[in-house]
């Protein structure tokens, strides 16, 4: 099998790396090149918020193009998350070839915002694989897949004190950039060893992206350092969902600039922006961890530290894991396969 993908981000590279275990496929398109030979590198849209897009317009409307192009000779598509780039794809590869089947495996998060986007899916997409339950409201003729959290995470935090903190300022360079500063701070009023949790693709680039880290152990695995870390500071994304499928105690940070911020705040309307959280509320549950946005007081950070609890944190993640069930990246495959 044939198969075009289309995966930008760091997350859906990781996702995408679970399904294809269970294909035999070529995969072409847009992905990372540690996962084959891409027409185009992922990272090459490693951006957030919506300034740092501008420059890459060009680029995206190229990368379509060269899309819509090779999905002549390919025999699916699949494409993940990244609705702001994927659902141009797939309006593009539909319109040229109406009778190619796409694939949209972590769809649009709609109950965020754009709810317009659900007349865009259900006209390009044949089929639909959403990876939270309360989804399916959204999408009625979709497959809730599983979590693909739960293929990449097996273990469990033991009940151990390991004396690390550890802290994930995100994968992209402005989430970075934004919340080094007050890592830098909170870092320099903790006894316990410190680990900067830092991506693969910046292993050369330290000190330049990070500036002075002596504060810092470096770690390039997330899921290493939040097994073996009593606490965890971390920029909200899917880290966050990893942190409370682990069970290590976290707070949620998130700092952009603030005309991003205010754009972002009119347009979402959620009471919370961590994915655990948003699971736990949409359960009946009390909110699975703090949230800190924009603001922060480093007295009241350092205290969550010293009142955390790793046995409160481990309950909560194994009720998370039961809302979730199963993992996803099989029923992904059984789905390009045309076998769900």
């Amino acid at each position: 099998m044939k198969l075009l993908v289309s995966a930008l981000e760091p997350s859906a590279n990781l996702h995408l790396k679970e399904v294809i275990k269970h294909l035999d496929a070529k995969i072409e398109g847009v992905f990372d090149k540690s996962l084959g030979n891409p027409i185009i590198d992922s990272n090459e849209f490693n951006v957030m918020g919506f300034l740092d897009v501008i420059p890459k317009i060009k680029l995206a409307k190229d990368t379509i193009e060269k899309l819509v192009k090779k999905s002549k000779d390919v025999d699916k598509v699949l494409l993940i998350d990244a609705p702001s780039f994927n659902l141009r794809v797939a309006k593009a590869i539909k319109e040229k070839y109406p009778e190619k089947e796409i694939i949209y495996y972590i769809l649009p998060k709609v109950w965020a915002w754009k709810r317009g986007r659900i007349k865009q899916v259900n006209k390009y997409v044949d089929k639909k694989a959403y990876i939270f339950p309360f989804e399916k409201k959204f999408w009625k003729d979709g497959i809730y897949v599983g979590n693909p959290i739960l293929d990449e995470i097996k273990e469990f935090r033991d009940e151990k004190r390991y004396g690390n903190v550890a802290f994930l300022p995100g994968s992209r360079k402005s989430e970075i950039k934004n919340l080094m500063p007050i890592f830098k701070t909170l870092a320099k009023n903790i006894k316990q060893n410190k680990l900067l949790v830092v991506p693969e693709i910046y292993k050369g680039k330290i000190k330049d992206i990070y500036g002075d880290v002596k504060e810092f152990d470096i770690i390039f695995s997330t899921k290493e350092a939040l097994l073996k870390s009593d606490f965890a500071y971390i920029c909200s994304g899917t880290a966050t969902l990893e942190a409370a499928i682990i069970g290590t105690p976290f707070v949620l940070m998130y700092k952009a600039r603030w005309i991003e911020y205010l754009i972002a705040k009119s347009l979402v309307k959620l009471n919370y922006v961590g994915l655990a959280n948003i699971i736990f509320e949409n359960e009946g549950l009390e909110p699975f961890c703090k949230e800190y946005l924009q603001k922060f007081d480093i007295k009241e950070l350092l205290e969550d530290l010293s009142n955390s609890s790793i046995e409160e944190f481990r309950k909560k993640s194994i009720k998370l894991r039961e809302i979730l069930k199963f993992g996803s990246s099989k029923n992904v495959a059984k789905l390009i396969k045309g076998e769900l």
